[in-house]
C-alpha cells in the first residue's frame, strides 16, 4: 500500500511538473512562486517535450515508444520530401525516360539510397552521429565544423536516428540537468539515381579522337571542358598540350597502379629550369571528378595566357615550376566511370575476400593509424603506411626526382565543402611551424577565388574539418601532413564546390566556374606571393615568421632563407601546446 502511494506521488509530480511548464510555453501569467518553479527548471518551449519524455522515461517500458516518437517527424519529413523530388524529376526528359541500356552504368543500385546532412554543435551529438555511422557502415560524405553529410537507405537512416536519439535519452536518465541535446537533420540529395545520371558526359567518349577535328587547340580544349572525361581521354589531352607547348610542357611518368594503368604527371615550367616547384594533386579521391577538371583547367588557362602574354603568368611560369597530377587514383577514377559512381578508394586486393581497395588518401606514412573500418569501409587505409600502390609509387617518384623538383608549395584538390584546409590534419594539438603565414596564404586563396566568382571558401586547419581529436583515425596519414612535413615548405586541401546541393555530383555546368576559381590562384599576387618570400614578415628571398604566445602556445620566431640546406632544419618542426 506504501508502494503505491508513493508511486501516486510521484507521479502526480512529474504531472503537475509537466502541466506548469506546458502552461508557460502558452505564456500565461502565472503566480510568481509557480513562475519562480518553472525558471529554476530552466525549462523552455523548446525543451518541454523533451523534459517531459524524461520523467516518462522512468517507465522504462516506453522507451522504445518515445525514441521512435521522437524520430518519427523527422523521418516522416525526409521522406515525403524524397517523394516530391522524384516525382518531380520523373517528368523530365532524363534518368527516367531514359532505355536504360544506355544508362552509363547501372543507375539501379542507387535507387533506395538518398543523402541527409545533420548538423549540431553539440560534440556529443557529432561522436554519436560518427561511431554509429561507421558501425551501420553508413556512407559518410563530408564532415565538417557542425555538420555531417550521410548516404543512407531508409532502414540504415531509422537505425540511425534511433541509436543516436536512445543515446542522448539515456544521458538525460542519468542526469535531468544534463544540456539538451540538439540536432537537425534535412534531405540534401533525394533522387540519387537523377543526380548521378546528370554527371555523365552527354555522349559516350573514350578518347580524345572521338571528340572530332578541331581547327585549334583552342576549340579542342573548349570541346574537352564541356564534360567529365574519362583517363584516357585525359591523357590524351596531355598529349595534345604537350604539341601545342612543347617548350612549356613534360610529360613525367609518375609508376603504375594497382591494375596496371600509368600514372602521370604534367611539368609546366617557364624560360628557367631548376626553380621552385609547386606541386598540384586531383583525383586522390575516384568520385571527386571536380578536382580533376579542376587540374587540367589550371594548366589550360596558365599555358594559355602565358602565350599570350599575360605579364602575371609569365612572371610566375619564369619563376615556379607547376607538377601537376590531376588524376592520383586512376584505377578509382576509371572504376567510377564505369562501375559506381559513387566510388571512393583504389582498387587493389586486401587481406578480406570481396573488399577491394585503400582510400589513398589515408596511407601516407606521417602519423599512419591503422583504420577501424575493415577493407570492404570507404577509408579504410591499410595495415601499414604505404600499402597503397599510388601512394607508394608517388613517394617514390618524390625522392628520385627530389633534385629536379625543389618542392616549395603543395595543393591537394578534393571536393566537396569550400573550404581551404592547412596542417596537420592528424591533431589540433599540435601547432605547425610557421602557423601564421599558412593563414595568411590561405586567405589569399580565398581571396582570389572570391574575387573570380564570388565564391566564399572557409579557412581551417585540416584537424578540425576532420574532427581528428575527436575520431583520430579520420586525420592520420593523410597527403597534406605528408607533403609539408617531409617535402613542402606549404601545403594545403582545397575542398572545391559545392557547399552542399549537389556533394561530389557537381553538374558538368561547373566545371567551367570551378576550373576558373582553380586557375585564379595562379594569376592572384595575395595567393602565391608567399613562394616569393614575400610575406607580412620577409621580403625577397629571406622570410621571418612568428607564432605568437597566445591561448598557451609556446613563442617561436625564425628567420630562414630559401636554400636546399635550410630545409631540413624546417621538416619535422613542431610546437606543441603548452
Amino acid at each position: 500500500m506504501l508502494y503505491k502511494t508513493t508511486l501516486s506521488i510521484a507521479h502526480t509530480s512529474v504531472i503537475l511538473l509537466s502541466l506548469i511548464t506546458a502552461i508557460s510555453c502558452f505564456e500565461l501569467h502565472l503566480p510568481q512562486k509557480v513562475s519562480h518553479i518553472v525558471d529554476s527548471l530552466q525549462y523552455t518551449c523548446g525543451q518541454f517535450l523533451q523534459k517531459q519524455q524524461i520523467f516518462a522515461l522512468y517507465n522504462k517500458q516506453n522507451f522504445t515508444e518515445i525514441v521512435n516518437q521522437n524520430i518519427k517527424g523527422i523521418e516522416e519529413r525526409v521522406l515525403s520530401e524524397l517523394l516530391e523530388e522524384r516525382l518531380e524529376n520523373e517528368s523530365q526528359n532524363d534518368y527516367y525516360t531514359a532505355n536504360s541500356q544506355n544508362w552509363p552504368i547501372d543507375l539501379d543500385q542507387y535507387s533506395e539510397s538518398f543523402v541527409i546532412r545533420i548538423t549540431s554543435e553539440d560534440e556529443f551529438i557529432k561522436y554519436l552521429i560518427f561511431k554509429e555511422a561507421k558501425a551501420l557502415h553508413i556512407s559518410i560524405w563530408e564532415q565538417s565544423v557542425g555538420l555531417i553529410d550521410l548516404k543512407v537507405d531508409r532502414d540504415q537512416m531509422h537505425r540511425l536516428l534511433y541509436n543516436v536519439e536512445s543515446r542522448i535519452l539515456e544521458r538525460r536518465t542519468r542526469s535531468v540537468d544534463s544540456p539538451v541535446s540538439e540536432y537537425k537533420v534535412q534531405l540534401m540529395i533525394g533522387d540519387l539515381p537523377q543526380r548521378i545520371y546528370e554527371t555523365y558526359p552527354s555522349t559516350k567518349v573514350t578518347s580524345l579522337q572521338a571528340l572530332g577535328e578541331f581547327p585549334s587547340f583552342q576549340n579542342l580544349s573548349n570541346a574537352f571542358f564541356e564534360d567529365f572525361r574519362t583517363l584516357e581521354t585525359i591523357y590524351d589531352w596531355f598529349e595534345e598540350i604537350q604539341k601545342e607547348f612543347p617548350k612549356l610542357v613534360s610529360i613525367n611518368w609518375i609508376g603504375q597502379t594497382y591494375e596496371g594503368r600509368d600514372l602521370k604527371a604534367l611539368h609546366v615550367r617557364g624560360k628557367h629550369s631548376g626553380n621552385k616547384t609547386v606541386v598540384v594533386t586531383g583525383g586522390m579521391h575516384a568520385r571527386e571528378w571536380i578536382s580533376v577538371t579542376s587540374a587540367c583547367y589550371a594548366v589550360h588557362k596558365l599555358l594559355q595566357n602565358y602565350a599570350d602574354g599575360h605579364h602575371k603568368e609569365a612572371k610566375y611560369l619564369d619563376k615556379l615550376d607547376f607538377l601537376f597530377v590531376p588524376v592520383l587514383n586512376p584505377d578509382g577514377y576509371e572504376y567510377s566511370f564505369n562501375e559506381d559512381r559513387l566510388w571512393r578508394k583504389n582498387r587493389q586486393e586486401t587481406y578480406m575476400p570481396r573488399c577491394f581497395g585503400i582510400d589513398i588518401d589515408h596511407s601516407f606514412d606521417y602519423h599512419f593509424v591503422k583504420s577501424e573500418d575493415l577493407p570492404c569501409g570507404e577509408e579504410y587505409s591499410g595495415e601499414s603506411p604505404f600499402e597503397s600502390i599510388e601512394s607508394e609509387v608517388w613517394n617514390n617518384f618524390l625522392n628520385r626526382t627530389k633534385e629536379e623538383h625543389k618542392i616549395y608549395g603543395y595543393i591537394d584538390l578534393h571536393s566537396y565543402s569550400q573550404t581551404v584546409l592547412y596542417p596537420y590534419a592528424y591533431s589540433c594539438e599540435i601547432l605547425p611551424r610557421d602557423e601564421e603565414n599558412l593563414i595568411e596564404l590561405g586567405y589569399g586563396i580565398a581571396r582570389a577565388i572570391r574575387k573570380s566568382t564570388g565564391k566564399k571558401y572557409q579557412v581551417l586547419k585540416a584537424c578540425e574539418d576532420r574532427d581528428a581529436d575527436l575520431l583520430p583515425d579520420l586525420g592520420g596519414g593523410t597527403a597534406l601532413d605528408y607533403m609539408y612535413h617531409n617535402r613542402a615548405y606549404w601545403a594545403f586541401q582545397i575542398k572545391l564546390r559545392d557547399s552542399g546541393n549537389h556533394g561530389f555530383l557537381l553538374p558538368k555546368k561547373f566545371i567551367y566556374p570551378v576550373g576558373t576559381e582553380k586557375a585564379k590562384l595562379f594569376a592572384a599576387p595575395e595567393s602565391l606571393s608567399v613562394f616569393f618570400g614575400k610575406t607580412r614578415h620577409g621580403h625577397g628571398d629571406g622570410l621571418i615568421f612568428d607564432i605568437y604566445s597566445m591561448h598557451g602556445w609556446s613563442l617561436f620566431r625564425a628567420r630562414f632563407t630559401y636554400h636546399d640546406q635550410a630545409m631540413p632544419e624546417l621538416y619535422g618542426a613542431e610546437y606543441r601546446k603548452e
